[in-house]
């Protein structure tokens, strides 16, 4: 057979598979990731629309006289604003954020906002993260984010650290939306490292919140720092699957689907344990909140449901091509359908009748649940033999543990033939002085 027939074929053969992947993309949608997710409950998912409330205030040039407020407000008191600072008065080192101290919930919270599409800083910020630039507490890290973080922490650790001795039943709370998620994410672990400079806080008194975030650390911090740090995505977000470098993302603004599909067929070509076995690989934070409000390929609403997992492997590695994908990224969007969440959820419990002494176990029964989760996705990262950063030769996940609330730093390191064999030395260096420390973990 001469060349000039066998091409005619080839082209035939590409655009075959060209077409299978192309169906197989469209009929990826986004509730197949978290199917085999637990279901969440309001007891755990109730922060999350005050918190987008607060984030959404920030907007606001004075939170006495909004001009955007939603109908019943943000629900922020002004005299419990503790600090809120602008662009400017961060000197662009980060997104505006403000302190603010809710007594109604006992909270101490930073809120960080996100992206200003006219603000150049931001984009400084967004920019600066190429790869395997910064190693950080034994794994990878969103550079420019990490500096963010460091300042933030650095401008008022001091504080935080006196509301913290104020209000010694108060928990501290660090929330953002898109850019502001990834300061956060970096930022609590920063507060959990340095645990010492905010009054010896307790790790259980320390939770983040990172709505709809880009991808800003590796694998094992992902997994590590599940117990504190909680990711909420809106059903098609395309942020928190976008393995993309986000400068590429902004630079491509104006051939965005084109982008998206080339990354599309990127991930769809490489095998997940290629992708699990990158150091530098970064992901969406600690467990993560999948928000289902739609049915598939955006054919009506239905009834919300909140999904829950610490995953390891299909950690929301594919784009969705759907028409909402960017639109599930608003913060607007995602305070309106956690909230219809949320309402859902206490509908279901309402009707049940479910007393108040059982309603208190169950809140028990769900931070136990939590924990065993969180422990089982340690040892499925183990198992999977997910890399550490910078020490190929360390045991999988970890090269630096925290062991319970007023632990120091470890390293341990196990052979790597013994890998599997050490995991219950590993089950119990990392949660048996743990014990009695998870209820706060949501």
């Amino acid at each position: 057979m001469s060349v000039a027939c066998c091409i005619p074929i080839i082209e035939c053969v590409y655009c075959l598979a060209c077409a299978r992947w192309v169906w197989k993309k469209f009929l990826y949608t986004a509730g197949r990731e978290s199917e085999n997710w637990g279901i969440a409950t309001a007891t755990e998912f109730e922060p999350v629309p005050r918190l987008c409330l607060y984030i959404l205030s920030i907007y606001e040039d004075d939170v006495r006289n909004p001009i955007w407020a939603p109908p019943g407000g943000y629900g922020v008191n002004p005299d419990w604003i503790i600090l809120k600072k602008t662009h400017v008065e961060s000197q662009g080192r980060v997104t505006p954020y403000m302190i603010y101290l809710d007594h109604n919930n006992t909270d101490i919270v930073v809120a960080i906002r996100g992206l200003t599409l006219a603000k150049e800083s931001d984009f400084l910020v967004l920019f600066d993260n190429k790869l395997g630039q910064t190693q950080f507490d034994g794994g990878y890290v969103h550079n420019g984010l990490l500096k963010a973080a460091q300042w933030v922490f650095e401008e008022d650790c001091e504080i935080l650290r006196d509301l913290i001795e104020k209000y010694l039943d108060y928990r501290l709370t660090f929330v953002g939306h898109s850019l502001g998620a990834g300061v956060v994410t970096l930022l609590t672990i920063l507060a959990i490292k340095n645990r010492e400079r905010l009054g010896n806080i307790e790790r259980r008194r320390i939770r983040c919140f990172a709505i709809a975030p880009a991808r800003c650390i590796s694998l094992n911090l992902a997994v590590r720092y599940a117990d504190v740090i909680n990711s909420i995505v809106l059903q098609d977000d395309f942020l928190p699957r976008t393995t993309v470098a986000l400068e590429d993302i902004f630079k491509s603004l104006f051939c965005f689907p084109c982008l998206l599909c080339i990354m599309c067929l990127k991930d769809t070509c490489t095998l997940e344990e290629k992708m699990l076995k990158d150091p530098r690989r970064l992901y969406a934070p600690g467990r993560l909140y999948h928000i289902i409000v739609r049915k598939p390929f955006s054919l009506g609403k239905i009834s919300p449901i909140v999904r829950t997992a610490v995953p390891v492997d299909g950690r929301f590695e594919h784009i969705v091509l759907s028409f909402n994908m960017t639109s599930d990224h608003a913060i607007i969007w995602i305070l309106q359908e956690s909230q219809r969440a949320l309402d859902t959820m206490l509908e279901r419990e309402s009707a049940m009748d479910i007393p108040p002494e059982q309603r208190m176990v169950r809140k028990a029964s769900i931070a136990k649940e939590h924990q065993e989760e969180h422990r089982a996705a340690l040892q499925r990262a183990v198992a999977l033999d997910v890399p550490q950063a910078y020490s190929p030769s360390a045991y999988g996940t970890f090269h630096e543990i925290e062991e319970g609330e007023n632990s120091d730093r470890n390293e341990v390191s196990f052979p790597s033939s013994n890998r599997r064999k050490s995991w219950n030395e590993l089950v119990k260096l990392l949660f048996g002085k743990r014990k009695g420390t998870q209820d706060g973990i949501v």
